[in-house]
C-alpha cells in the first residue's frame, strides 16, 4: 500500500511538472525588469513533457507554449517583438523532435519488455518451479542471482520422483550469473534423465560427470579461447561443479553422494529440545566434478533418517560465504533455527530475507536453497483379522 501511494505521488509530480514550468516562466516574464526576456525557456517544456508523461501531453503543451510565446507578455514585448516569432518556431521544432524521440523510446521500451518476458520464461524453464508436494515430501526452492536482472545463475537444484526413490541434486557451477547458465542447463538435463534410468546413485553421478565433460568440450569448439588459455582441455582444467546427490527412500532413509558441496542441515520436527538446526557431516566429500576423474568405487553415505515432520535444507556456499559490511559471515544455522516447524516455502522466504538484510542487498555469489519435509503419514500396523468360522449347515 505504501509503495503504491509513493508511485502515485511520483506520477502526479511528473504530470504537473511541465505545467509548473510554463507557469514559472510566464510569471518570471511578467515580473521581470524591462528588457529581460525569459520566454525562450518555454522551449524546454515539450521535452519535459515527453520525458515524463508521454507524446500526447508533449504536443498539447508544445502548442500552448507556442501561443504563449506569441502573446504580448511583459515589458520585453515592446523592445524585441520580433524575437517572439523566433521563439515560437524554436518551440515547435522542439515539439517535433521530442515527439519523434518519445515514439522511438516507446518502441524500444516495448521491445525490451518482450525480451525480458522471453528471458524470464527461458530461465524458469531451465530451473523449473518445484511442485509443493512430491511423493509425500513437501518441497520449496529459492534462488538469488548475483547478476542484476537474472533469475538463474550458477546454482542448480532439481527433485525427481523415480522408481528408485525421490532423487535430489543440488549443485554450484564455478563462477556465477549468466555465464554459468549453459553448464547448469547441461547438468540439469543429464540429471533429469539419469535419475530415472540409473538404479544406483553412483550411476547418476557418473552420468553427470560425462555430461559436464561433453559440454565443456563442445563449448571449447564453438567459443574462442580467452586470454591466457591454451590447449585442448583448457575448460576441463578450469571448470568444476560441486554436486550433492540425495536419495530419499520410502521409509525416510536418506543416502547421499557429495562432490565438494556443503552438507545439508536437518530441521527436526516438534521435540523437547526446541527449534534447532543440525548441520550434517557424515563423512568427507569427494572432489568437485571436473577437477579429477571419479574413483572406481563411489561410497554412498547414509544420512539420518528423515522422520515424519523432519526437514532437510540443502544450500550452496553463497549463504555461508555471504558477509555484511563489517566482514561478518551470515549465520545460516541461526537463521534456519528461527524457521523451525515452518512450512518449506516459509523457510525459503525467511532465509532469503535474512540473507539480503545481512548483506545489504549486495550479493557477491549466487545463493540457492532447497527444503524437503517428510509429510508422509506413518500408518500404524493393524492387527491381523481373526479367521472366520465356517457357517453352519442346515439339516
Amino acid at each position: 500500500m505504501i509503495r503504491t501511494r509513493a508511485v502515485r505521488c511520483r506520477r502526479a509530480v511528473v504530470f504537473v511538472l511541465p505545467g509548473l514550468w510554463v507557469l514559472a516562466v510566464v510569471l518570471w516574464e511578467l515580473l521581470s525588469p524591462r528588457g529581460t526576456r525569459f520566454v525562450e525557456l518555454l522551449a524546454a517544456t515539450p521535452a519535459i513533457a515527453c520525458a515524463g508523461t508521454g507524446r500526447r501531453q508533449c504536443v498539447v503543451l508544445g502548442g500552448a507554449c507556442a501561443l504563449f510565446a506569441l502573446l504580448p507578455l511583459g515589458p520585453s514585448w515592446r523592445t524585441a517583438p520580433g524575437s517572439r516569432l523566433g521563439t515560437c518556431c524554436a518551440i515547435l521544432a522542439v515539439v517535433v523532435a521530442s515527439y519523434l524521440t518519445s515514439g522511438r523510446r516507446r518502441r524500444l521500451t516495448q521491445e525490451l519488455e518482450r525480451v525480458k518476458e522471453i528471458a524470464v520464461t527461458a530461465q524458469r524453464a531451465l530451473l523449473r518451479p518445484l511442485p509443493p508436494l512430491l511423493d509425500g515430501l513437501a518441497l520449496a526452492g529459492g534462488h538469488l542471482s548475483a547478476s542484476h536482472g537474472a533469475l538463474v545463475g550458477g546454482d542448480l537444484y532439481e527433485v525427481q520422483a523415480t522408481a528408485h526413490g525421490v532423487r535430489v541434486v543440488m549443485g554450484d557451477v564455478r563462477g556465477h550469473g549468466l555465464p554459468a547458465l549453459s553448464t547448469v542447463a547441461a547438468l540439469l538435463g543429464s540429471f533429469r534423465e539419469a535419475a530415472h534410468d540409473e538404479p544406483e546413485l553412483p550411476g547418476v553421478l557418473r552420468r553427470l560427470e560425462r555430461a559436464l565433460h561433453r559440454h565443456l568440450r563442445d563449448r571449447d569448439r564453438t567459443e574462442p579461447p580467452r586470454p591466457g588459455q591454451g590447449g585442448a582441455d583448457r575448460a576441463d582444467a578450469e571448470e568444476f561443479v560441486t554436486v550433492l546427490l540425495l536419495e530419499v527412500g520410502a521409509h525416510g532413509e536418506v543416502r547421499a553422494l557429495n562432490c565438494g558441496h556443503p552438507w545439508p542441515h536437518r530441521l527436526p520436527g516438534a521435540g523437547p529440545d526446541g527449534p534447532r538446526a543440525v548441520a550434517l557431516a557424515p563423512g568427507d566429500p569427494l572432489p568437485p566434478l571436473g577437477m579429477f576423474p571419479l574413483p572406481a568405487d563411489l561410497p554412498v553415505l547414509a544420512l539420518d533418517q528423515l522422520l515424519p515432520g523432519d526437514a532437510l535444507v540443502l544450500h550452496t556456499d553463497g549463504a555461508e560465504d555471504a558477509r555484511d559490511a563489517t566482514g561478518a559471515f551470515f549465520p545460516l544455522s541461526g537463521a534456519l533455527a528461527r524457521t523451525a516447524h515452518a512450512a518449506p516455502a516459509t523457510v525459503v522466504a525467511r532465509v532469503q530475507d535474512a540473507l539480503l538484510r545481512h548483506t545489504g542487498g549486495l550479493l557477491t555469489d549466487d545463493f540457492a536453497l532447497l527444503v524437503l519435509r517428510n509429510d508422509r503419514v506413518r500408518v500404524p500396523e493393524q492387527p491381523s483379522p481373526l479367521p472366520l468360522e465356517p457357517c453352519c449347515r442346515r439339516p
